[in-house]
């Protein structure tokens, strides 16, 4: 079958089965009474989600899951990612699981989540160390083939880039159609930047992605039906550093996914300078949030995201 047919097969594919799956995922969430709580310091305005259904990242995961077994090659690399992203898809599962049961805003304690994350981290890691040649060298986006090599410094550097990429994509998750539009993007980006380096069956889980999460935001656009939890935002985060790393392209990340970045950097700078000087930079952090507190509509402040996103993954797209 020619690539491109099968590229366009994938996203179809994952388009189809979000949108046919949702409505029955949407019925039985809200069966089960798996509402979203909203946090008591989060902005006023959001009080009116209280009781949308969570969770429904399982949505786009199915979809992921279904595509890449009709589609995709089933290469070690495709294999690993697809364990990575359900890995943290599961442990976002168990958090919201567990915030649905007990009828609060926590679900794991920060400590169970690390612990979780860290793990699937080191899986990750460990077959990247072992299975990828010339491992602590890693190409520079705007030059031709310069690359930089970490040495000793390469599991840190690693370990600080996949749990720093996993949450600063979770922080993304605070406005109705914000994560998974962003997400749809990177994808977008990053499954023709796969596809012209070769990794094939990586640009496959790629453009599955983007079908499923665009037949999500069907049900995930304001005002939303459902949302995607820890369920959906932690398992993007892992699809994106596993993507990222395994297709040599970890120094994109903070270009293509900007957003990303740009959302885990306000919270840093927030917590830093509160904890420095007392005051805050931003009215509240994630910097999506600060553009609401400034009386922007929660539509406009996600639709310049988006533009923002699509921005720097041309800017991505670019630098090859």
């Amino acid at each position: 079958m020619n690539f491109q047919l099968k590229l366009f097969l994938s996203l179809a594919a994952g388009l189809i089965i979000s949108v046919l799956i949702g409505p029955k995922v949407i019925k039985i969430l809200t069966e089960m009474e798996a509402k979203q709580s909203i946090r008591d310091e989060g902005p006023i305005s959001h009080m009116v989600k209280s009781g949308t259904p969570t969770m429904g990242g399982i949505i786009f995961l199915v979809a992921l899951l279904f595509s890449y077994i009709i589609f995709g090659s089933k290469t070690r690399d495709g294999l690993v990612i697809i364990l990575i992203t359900l890995g943290f898809g599961l442990v976002g599962f168990l958090d919201d699981f567990l915030k649905v049961k007990l009828k609060r805003n926590l679900g794991l304690t920060a400590i169970q989540k690390i612990i979780g994350q860290l793990f699937l981290t080191c899986i990750l890691l460990l077959y990247y160390m072992i299975n990828i040649q010339n491992a602590s060298e890693f190409w520079i986006p705007f030059t031709a083939e310069e690359y930089i090599n970490l040495g000793v410094f390469t599991i840190p550097f690693l370990l600080i880039v996949i749990l720093g990429t996993v949450n600063s994509v979770n922080l993304t998750d605070g406005l109705d159609g914000l994560a998974s539009g962003t997400s749809a993007i990177f994808f977008s980006a990053f499954a023709y930047i796969c596809h012209r380096a070769g990794f094939n069956d990586i640009s496959i889980i790629c453009i599955s992605l983007v079908g499923g999460l665009l037949g999500f935001l069907y049900f995930n656009h304001y005002p939303a039906r459902i949302f995607m939890g820890d369920t959906g935002s932690l398992a993007l985060g892992g699809a994106v550093a596993s993507i990222a790393l395994l297709s040599g392209n970890v120094f994109l990340i903070p270009v293509v996914g900007a957003v990303f970045f740009i959302e885990a950097l306000s919270v840093i700078i927030q917590v830093l300078s509160f904890k420095l000087t007392g005051k805050r930079v931003f009215k509240m952090a994630p910097i999506h949030h600060h553009f609401e507190q400034l009386g922007w509509k929660e539509v406009n402040v996600v639709i310049m995201f988006w533009f923002v996103s699509f921005i720097f993954a041309l800017i991505g797209i670019f630098s090859l």
